[in-house]
């Protein structure tokens, strides 16, 4: 089975919740009918994430409104869900990536298809610093980072995309694509966003060593982090 992950942009004059409302009706569930495809998770940048909007970073010089996540037989099938897609966005890129769940959120905040999850999901696209190998950057995210992600923020679910192919010739590059589920109240509140019980000190030291962490392997250049609400549709069994 093969993840893909679909960044789509909407018609600037439509409203974010139009988007969403759009893509779930008339994207998203519909596809949950296409053989082959087996999971689908939808995000979307909606109004009940604007409270987030200080999380947001942009470094490219447009980010996507929502992002479509498919569980798949074969990503070469693709001629049988894009013009679906294509028929509801204003554009789309595509990425072709391995997946690994270091957190899973269903087990914390359960979640039936199609149902807004708890709280909000940072999506992030990010690059590795041009100094670094593809192995150094795997070293440092995978066998470092991951833990001190985890123990220094109130992250309920964590999912990493390693970027394998761009589908599509005017996809922008990226190494990797972030989902990280965070509570409803860390959209505005830093001590709700690091874990840190209301502790002054605590938040210092959780914020500098996540700093600290991200600065070994991310390239701030070429990062874009943006908040949205997670529609899981469709599950896969072993969600």
């Amino acid at each position: 089975m093969e993840k893909i992950q679909y960044a789509l942009w909407k018609n600037a004059a439509q409203e974010a919740d139009t988007f969403r409302d759009e893509l779930l009706q008339q994207v998203a569930h519909p596809l949950c009918d296409v053989p082959g495809v087996h999971g689908i998770r939808l995000c979307v940048a909606d109004s009940a994430v604007a409270p987030a909007n200080g999380r947001r970073m942009q470094s490219a010089s447009s980010v996507p409104d929502a992002m479509l996540s498919l569980w798949v037989d074969d990503a070469g099938a693709a001629a049988n869900w894009e013009p679906l897609i294509d028929d509801h966005v204003l554009r789309r890129n595509g990425y072709l990536v391995t997946e690994a769940e270091p957190l899973i959120n269903q087990q914390a905040h359960p979640t039936q298809p199609g149902d807004r999850m708890y709280g909000m999901c940072h999506v992030v696209f990010m690059s590795h610093p041009q100094s670094q190998t593809t192995e150094e950057w795997f070293s440092v995210w995978k066998d470092s980072h991951t833990e001190v992600a985890i123990e220094t923020q109130s992250t309920f679910g964590y999912r990493q995309n390693v970027v394998v192919r761009l589908l599509g010739k005017d996809t922008p590059h990226c190494h990797a694509i972030v989902e990280e589920n965070f509570p409803p109240e860390a959209m505005t509140d830093d001590h709700a966003f690091y874990a840190t019980g209301g502790d002054d000190a605590v938040l210092q030291k959780h914020m500098t060593a996540m700093m600290e962490s991200c600065s070994r392997f991310i390239d701030f250049e070429r990062i874009d982090v943006i908040p949205m609400s997670e529609y899981p549709v469709k599950l896969l069994h072993s969600l």
